[in-house]
């Protein structure tokens, strides 16, 4: 049967299981859309106010539901504003395939009207991409694309395809959808010599990475820390991948991560680093980390084992089907001394816990906490609220947690709020500030537009906090360029958008507004009016080591 090369393409979205999509229209993916016109009651499109905007959507729905997310985009300008989307999602290994428009095949390299070469500019920040110069191989491209997204480490895909392409005319043959690659888990040699280390461990520490929920490997992590008595922490990426209220769960450790774990983990004498790529933000002076410590790292991709901490051992493999033969062959241990130890670092976290009857951002978290259940998202935006939710916020469960870690990309937010409620069907909550809301908070027309039950809370301190608090602490007070000092009025801002605001500077209204607004089906704004003196604390400074820790505010 011959269809259109735009037919072939919805049908080929169709036959993978897609049934939404984000994305903004334009001249060069004109039929494209007239196909899914034609297709509106098989696949659902989410038309947002900018395409980065959409870019976040679709990873923010690919990082709750584990499906790859899909975002389109005109030529020019349009695939171009997907740049920074397609980043965040290739740093934070998310699988995602962007489809954009290009001009006529008999157009490109002509400087023609709104024509980039948007494959050479992704080209450093996806697994791989397309350029389709053949109705032909057109199906076949996609079916790959969906193939590389999700197999191994996952990431995005990009596809672009000239307008003429779109139009000309092939024979179109269901296929069934596409799976991964098939696992395996690290090879037996390697596992030998994790199982000894192991083994000999006096103080084991288990270090969980995105790779754990992206591996479906949380069980398993839970299950190793069981028979050989370990303790669990995690990176930032990591966040939600063991519960919180764990027992054996000591939190985010790095830069910023919790006292105990971070503590834990640099006294160490070995290391299970799971799906964790040892970034600067973790690690701080790699000179002087876990220096008492071997380290056995388990990772889906071999570039990341000894590219950015040398380790004893290295796996290859699927993190979940080499935690279940690590676990089938360690001995059963108790190691009490060591959980004294541990013990210990939990009681000094305690110790300098911030207890304030004011709202300030803990309090605020606390209140969020009461307030979801165990199937709410929380998504974020960056800067210093991003840290304070990683690591107050209590989870119960994986992938409930959505948020810009390796790029850091400010704006990420509420796009990826709006594509974590439409994926996961439930209540999604985005903690960002009033620096990064400023930057795509265009979004809310998309909130408003399709009634999405997004609730945002806006940790106003009306300075760029992180950056300031750099200043403070580090460049004598200068604060240059990060007091905003913007009159904007989020209040009428969401109002202007149709939705609701309100402006809370007591608790107790928060904790009425917030409540309210998860009960109800809207889109709702509430700021929060901080002190633009708060601090994201502990916080190694940079270059610093766990001996340099700081985790008081000057003067407290």
């Amino acid at each position: 049967m011959k269809l259109s090369g735009s037919e072939i393409l919805i049908r080929t979205l169709i036959e993978q299981n897609v049934d939404v999509v984000f994305g903004y229209p334009g001249g060069q993916v004109i039929n494209i859309y007239d196909t899914l016109y034609e297709h509106q009651n098989e696949i659902k499109h989410i038309l947002t106010a900018h395409e980065q905007g959409a870019a976040h959507a679709a990873d923010g729905y690919a990082r709750v539901t584990g499906k790859v997310g899909v975002v389109i985009a005109t030529s020019g300008p349009g695939a171009t504003n997907l740049v920074t989307g397609i980043a965040t999602a290739y740093l934070d290994s998310v699988p995602m395939v962007a489809i954009t428009g290009n001009v006529s095949c008999s157009l490109i390299g002509r400087d023609s009207f709104q024509e980039v070469d948007i494959t050479g500019i992704t080209m450093p920040i996806t697994k791989h991409n397309f350029f389709v110069n053949r109705v032909s191989k057109l199906a076949d491209t996609v079916r790959e694309a969906f193939r590389l997204a999700m197999s191994d480490r996952p990431g995005p895909v990009l596809i672009d395809i000239p307008k003429d392409i779109q139009t000309a005319l092939w024979d179109y043959e269901p296929q069934d959808a596409i799976v991964p690659d098939e696992k395996y888990a690290a090879h037996d040699d390697g596992l030998a010599e994790a199982v000894r280390l192991i083994n000999e461990a006096e103080k084991p520490y288990i270090y969980c990475g995105g790779g754990v929920i992206s591996g479906d490997a949380s069980e398993e992590v839970k299950a190793l820390a069981e028979k050989t008595d370990s303790v669990i922490g995690c990176s930032f990426m990591g966040v939600s991948a063991i519960p919180t209220a764990h027992e054996r769960f000591l939190g985010m450790q790095g830069m910023h991560g919790h006292y105990a774990s971070s503590m834990a983990q640099h006294h160490a004498d070995l290391i299970i680093a799971v799906g964790a790529r040892f970034s600067d933000r973790a690690t701080g002076n790699k000179a002087k980390y876990a220096p008492n410590a071997k380290i056995i790292h388990i990772d889906i991709d071999n570039a990341e084992i000894d590219k950015n901490i040398p380790v004893t051992c290295g796996l290859c493999g699927d993190v979940k089907l080499t935690l279940g033969e690590l676990i089938a062959q360690v001995e059963k241990k108790q190691h009490p001394a060591w959980q004294k130890e541990v013990a210990g670092y939990r009681e000094e976290e305690k110790r300098h816990e911030v207890k304030r009857e004011s709202m300030n951002p803990q309090n605020v978290i606390a209140c969020i906490n009461r307030c979801k259940d165990a199937d709410t998202v929380i998504a974020t935006d960056v800067g210093q609220h991003q840290m304070w939710a990683a690591q107050y916020c209590d989870f119960a469960k994986p992938r409930k947690f959505v948020s810009s870690g390796g790029l850091g990309t400010m704006g990420f937010g509420l796009g990826a709020a709006i594509g974590a409620q439409i994926g996961s069907g439930k209540k999604a909550i985005l903690v960002t500030g009033d620096g990064s809301f400023g930057m795509c908070l265009n979004e809310l027309a998309t909130a408003v537009s399709y009634h999405i039950p997004v609730v945002i809370v806006i940790l106003n301190n009306g300075v760029l906090g992180m950056v300031r608090q750099w200043q403070t602490l580090f460049f004598n007070q200068h604060y240059s360029n990060t007091v905003l000092d913007r009159k904007t009025d989020f209040v009428k801002l969401a109002e202007a958008f149709g939705a609701k605001g309100y402006r809370c500077t007591e608790m107790a209204d928060f904790s009425e507004k917030l409540q309210a607004a998860l009960a109800g089906n809207e889109p709702v704004l509430i700021e929060c009016l901080i002190d633009k003196d708060e601090m994201v604390l502990p916080m190694l400074p940079p270059g610093g080591s766990m001996d340099d820790i700081i985790v008081e505010r000057p003067g407290d």
